[in-house]
Protein backbone atom coordinates (compact mmCIF):
# COMPACT_ATOMS: atom_id res chain seq x y z
CA UNK A 1 0.00 0.00 0.00
CA UNK A 2 1.21 3.52 -0.69
CA UNK A 3 2.90 5.76 1.82
CA UNK A 4 3.14 9.54 1.44
CA UNK A 5 4.98 12.38 3.12
CA UNK A 6 2.42 15.04 4.05
CA UNK A 7 3.80 18.56 4.44
CA UNK A 8 1.24 21.19 5.50
CA UNK A 9 2.61 24.73 5.47
CA UNK A 10 4.83 25.86 8.34
CA UNK A 11 4.37 29.55 7.45
CA UNK A 12 2.74 30.90 10.59
CA UNK A 13 3.48 34.51 9.60
CA UNK A 14 1.06 34.43 6.63
CA UNK A 15 -2.31 35.60 8.03
CA UNK A 16 -5.70 34.90 6.46
CA UNK A 17 -7.30 38.21 5.61
CA UNK A 18 -10.55 37.06 7.22
CA UNK A 19 -8.82 36.70 10.59
CA UNK A 20 -9.24 32.93 10.60
CA UNK A 21 -5.68 32.10 11.58
CA UNK A 22 -2.54 31.71 9.51
CA UNK A 23 -1.56 29.65 6.49
CA UNK A 24 0.18 27.21 8.83
CA UNK A 25 -2.90 26.94 11.05
CA UNK A 26 -5.36 26.31 8.22
CA UNK A 27 -3.17 23.91 6.26
CA UNK A 28 -2.62 21.86 9.42
CA UNK A 29 -6.38 21.79 9.96
CA UNK A 30 -6.66 20.52 6.39
CA UNK A 31 -4.07 17.81 7.06
CA UNK A 32 -6.01 16.86 10.21
CA UNK A 33 -9.16 16.51 8.09
CA UNK A 34 -7.30 14.35 5.57
CA UNK A 35 -6.12 11.79 8.10
CA UNK A 36 -9.39 9.80 8.49
CA UNK A 37 -9.68 9.56 4.70
CA UNK A 38 -6.07 8.47 4.31
CA UNK A 39 -6.47 5.78 6.98
CA UNK A 40 -9.77 4.52 5.57
CA UNK A 41 -8.10 4.00 2.19
CA UNK A 42 -4.96 2.33 3.46
CA UNK A 43 -2.70 5.24 2.52
CA UNK A 44 -0.01 5.44 5.16
CA UNK A 45 1.69 8.74 5.85
CA UNK A 46 4.30 10.64 7.76
CA UNK A 47 3.60 14.27 8.51
CA UNK A 48 5.80 17.24 9.34
CA UNK A 49 5.18 19.36 12.44
CA UNK A 50 4.51 23.10 12.76
CA UNK A 51 7.90 23.75 14.37
CA UNK A 52 9.65 22.53 11.20
CA UNK A 53 10.39 24.42 7.98
CA UNK A 54 9.98 23.48 4.35
CA UNK A 55 13.69 22.70 4.22
CA UNK A 56 13.63 20.44 7.27
CA UNK A 57 10.47 18.74 5.98
CA UNK A 58 12.25 17.92 2.73
CA UNK A 59 15.29 16.63 4.62
CA UNK A 60 13.14 14.43 6.84
CA UNK A 61 11.29 13.04 3.84
CA UNK A 62 14.50 12.31 1.94
CA UNK A 63 15.83 10.35 4.91
CA UNK A 64 13.09 7.79 4.32
CA UNK A 65 11.27 6.39 1.33
CA UNK A 66 7.82 7.51 0.24
CA UNK A 67 5.69 6.99 -2.83
CA UNK A 68 4.71 10.66 -2.95
CA UNK A 69 5.42 14.05 -1.35
CA UNK A 70 2.42 16.35 -0.94
CA UNK A 71 2.80 19.95 0.24
CA UNK A 72 -0.30 21.88 1.33
CA UNK A 73 -0.22 25.67 1.05
CA UNK A 74 -2.36 28.69 0.36
CA UNK A 75 -1.18 31.50 -1.86
CA UNK A 76 -0.86 35.29 -1.62
CA UNK A 77 -0.60 38.05 -4.18
CA UNK A 78 1.76 39.92 -1.86
CA UNK A 79 0.13 43.31 -2.29
CA UNK A 80 -0.13 44.01 1.43
CA UNK A 81 -3.90 44.39 1.25
CA UNK A 82 -6.97 42.50 0.12
CA UNK A 83 -6.24 41.00 -3.28
CA UNK A 84 -8.73 40.37 -6.11
CA UNK A 85 -6.68 37.41 -7.30
CA UNK A 86 -8.15 33.96 -6.80
CA UNK A 87 -7.40 30.42 -7.89
CA UNK A 88 -5.72 27.10 -7.18
CA UNK A 89 -2.35 25.99 -8.58
CA UNK A 90 -0.89 22.48 -8.49
CA UNK A 91 2.86 22.86 -8.89
CA UNK A 92 5.09 20.02 -10.09
CA UNK A 93 8.68 19.64 -11.21
CA UNK A 94 8.94 19.70 -15.03
CA UNK A 95 11.21 16.65 -15.16
CA UNK A 96 8.75 14.48 -13.24
CA UNK A 97 6.16 12.70 -15.38
CA UNK A 98 4.55 11.23 -12.26
CA UNK A 99 4.45 14.63 -10.58
CA UNK A 100 2.73 16.09 -13.63
CA UNK A 101 0.26 13.21 -13.73
CA UNK A 102 -0.63 13.71 -10.06
CA UNK A 103 -0.96 17.49 -10.49
CA UNK A 104 -3.39 16.96 -13.36
CA UNK A 105 -5.49 14.59 -11.25
CA UNK A 106 -5.60 17.07 -8.35
CA UNK A 107 -6.67 19.87 -10.68
CA UNK A 108 -9.36 17.80 -12.40
CA UNK A 109 -10.97 16.93 -9.07
CA UNK A 110 -10.55 20.32 -7.39
CA UNK A 111 -12.40 21.92 -10.30
CA UNK A 112 -15.45 20.02 -9.03
CA UNK A 113 -15.52 21.82 -5.66
CA UNK A 114 -13.83 25.18 -6.24
CA UNK A 115 -16.32 27.96 -7.17
CA UNK A 116 -14.16 29.19 -10.09
CA UNK A 117 -13.11 26.00 -11.90
CA UNK A 118 -11.48 27.90 -14.76
CA UNK A 119 -9.03 29.30 -12.18
CA UNK A 120 -7.71 25.85 -11.19
CA UNK A 121 -4.57 24.88 -13.09
CA UNK A 122 -1.25 23.04 -13.05
CA UNK A 123 2.11 24.75 -13.34
CA UNK A 124 5.60 23.36 -13.77
CA UNK A 125 8.27 25.04 -11.65
CA UNK A 126 11.95 24.66 -10.84
CA UNK A 127 11.95 27.30 -8.08
CA UNK A 128 9.93 25.59 -5.33
CA UNK A 129 12.06 23.32 -3.18
CA UNK A 130 9.14 21.12 -2.16
CA UNK A 131 8.72 19.89 -5.73
CA UNK A 132 12.37 20.14 -6.84
CA UNK A 133 14.19 18.51 -3.94
CA UNK A 134 12.19 15.43 -2.79
CA UNK A 135 13.59 12.25 -4.30
CA UNK A 136 10.15 10.96 -5.23
CA UNK A 137 7.17 12.45 -7.14
CA UNK A 138 5.92 15.65 -5.53
CA UNK A 139 3.14 18.21 -5.86
CA UNK A 140 2.69 21.49 -4.01
CA UNK A 141 -0.93 22.63 -3.85
CA UNK A 142 -1.64 26.35 -3.50
CA UNK A 143 -5.25 26.13 -2.34
CA UNK A 144 -6.59 29.60 -3.00
CA UNK A 145 -5.25 33.01 -1.96
CA UNK A 146 -5.36 33.73 1.75
CA UNK A 147 -5.23 37.47 1.05
CA UNK A 148 -8.46 37.22 -0.95
CA UNK A 149 -11.55 37.28 1.32
CA UNK A 150 -13.55 34.83 -0.80
CA UNK A 151 -10.72 32.31 -1.09
CA UNK A 152 -9.86 32.58 2.60
CA UNK A 153 -13.50 31.94 3.49
CA UNK A 154 -13.70 29.04 1.00
CA UNK A 155 -10.79 27.25 2.66
CA UNK A 156 -12.09 27.84 6.18
CA UNK A 157 -15.63 26.68 5.37
CA UNK A 158 -14.74 23.67 3.22
CA UNK A 159 -11.86 21.93 4.98
CA UNK A 160 -13.53 18.52 5.04
CA UNK A 161 -14.65 18.72 1.40
CA UNK A 162 -11.15 19.77 0.31
CA UNK A 163 -9.55 17.01 2.38
CA UNK A 164 -11.87 14.39 0.90
CA UNK A 165 -11.24 15.67 -2.62
CA UNK A 166 -7.46 15.53 -2.20
CA UNK A 167 -7.59 11.94 -0.95
CA UNK A 168 -9.85 10.98 -3.86
CA UNK A 169 -7.09 12.28 -6.13
CA UNK A 170 -4.42 10.34 -4.24
CA UNK A 171 -6.46 7.15 -4.63
CA UNK A 172 -6.79 7.77 -8.37
CA UNK A 173 -3.07 8.39 -8.65
CA UNK A 174 -2.23 5.18 -6.79
CA UNK A 175 -4.86 3.14 -8.63
CA UNK A 176 -6.88 2.12 -5.58
CA UNK A 177 -10.62 2.60 -4.93
CA UNK A 178 -11.70 5.55 -2.80
CA UNK A 179 -13.53 4.41 0.33
CA UNK A 180 -15.47 6.53 2.79
CA UNK A 181 -14.34 6.22 6.42
CA UNK A 182 -16.09 3.62 8.55
CA UNK A 183 -15.45 2.15 12.01
CA UNK A 184 -12.72 -0.47 12.13
CA UNK A 185 -13.76 -4.02 13.08
CA UNK A 186 -11.82 -6.89 14.66
CA UNK A 187 -11.73 -10.07 12.62
CA UNK A 188 -10.05 -13.46 12.30
CA UNK A 189 -8.68 -15.37 9.35
CA UNK A 190 -10.82 -18.37 8.39
CA UNK A 191 -9.05 -20.67 5.93
CA UNK A 192 -9.20 -24.47 5.67
CA UNK A 193 -5.57 -24.83 4.60
CA UNK A 194 -2.56 -22.72 3.80
CA UNK A 195 -2.71 -19.00 4.48
CA UNK A 196 -4.62 -15.90 3.50
CA UNK A 197 -2.81 -13.68 1.02
CA UNK A 198 -2.89 -9.97 1.82
CA UNK A 199 -2.30 -7.94 -1.32
CA UNK A 200 -1.33 -4.38 -2.24
CA UNK A 201 -4.47 -3.88 -4.36
CA UNK A 202 -7.94 -5.49 -4.43
CA UNK A 203 -6.95 -7.94 -7.15
CA UNK A 204 -5.79 -11.55 -7.23
CA UNK A 205 -2.93 -10.44 -9.48
CA UNK A 206 -1.66 -7.73 -7.10
CA UNK A 207 1.60 -8.33 -5.20
CA UNK A 208 1.33 -10.19 -1.89
CA UNK A 209 2.50 -8.01 1.02
CA UNK A 210 1.77 -10.45 3.87
CA UNK A 211 0.32 -13.87 4.66
CA UNK A 212 -1.95 -14.65 7.62
CA UNK A 213 -2.68 -18.16 8.86
CA UNK A 214 -5.98 -19.58 10.07
CA UNK A 215 -7.11 -18.00 13.32
CA UNK A 216 -4.85 -14.98 12.99
CA UNK A 217 -6.39 -11.78 14.29
CA UNK A 218 -6.53 -8.72 12.11
CA UNK A 219 -8.41 -5.42 11.84
CA UNK A 220 -10.82 -4.69 9.03
CA UNK A 221 -10.43 -1.03 8.09
CA UNK A 222 -12.82 -0.92 5.16
CA UNK A 223 -14.52 -2.95 2.44
CA UNK A 224 -14.67 -2.79 -1.34
CA UNK A 225 -16.71 -5.31 -3.30
CA UNK A 226 -15.42 -8.77 -2.28
CA UNK A 227 -12.35 -7.43 -0.50
CA UNK A 228 -11.56 -6.22 2.99
CA UNK A 229 -8.91 -3.59 3.58
CA UNK A 230 -7.09 -5.00 6.62
CA UNK A 231 -4.28 -4.27 9.02
CA UNK A 232 -2.25 -7.31 10.05
CA UNK A 233 1.04 -7.38 11.93
CA UNK A 234 1.79 -3.77 11.00
CA UNK A 235 0.96 -4.29 7.32
CA UNK A 236 -2.04 -2.78 5.51
CA UNK A 237 -3.47 -4.48 2.44
CA UNK A 238 -6.44 -6.15 0.79
CA UNK A 239 -7.71 -9.64 1.62
CA UNK A 240 -10.60 -11.63 0.18
CA UNK A 241 -13.65 -11.25 2.42
CA UNK A 242 -14.46 -14.93 1.81
CA UNK A 243 -11.69 -15.91 4.22
CA UNK A 244 -12.17 -13.30 6.95
CA UNK A 245 -14.77 -13.50 9.72
CA UNK A 246 -15.79 -10.38 11.61
CA UNK A 247 -15.96 -10.83 15.38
Amino acid sequence: MPIIYLSPSTQESNPYITGSGSEEYNMNLLADAMEPYLLSNGIQYRRNTPDMTAASSIRQANEGWYDFYLALHSNAAGQGEASPIRGIIAFYYPGSAQGKQAAEIFVSNLKEIYPLPDQVRTQATTTLGEVRQPRFPAVLLELGYHDNPDDAAWVKNNLNAIARNIVISLCQYFGIPFLEPRPARPAVVDVNWGSLNIRSRPSTTAPIVARAYDGARLTVINQWQGWYLVRFDGVVGYASSDYVTLV
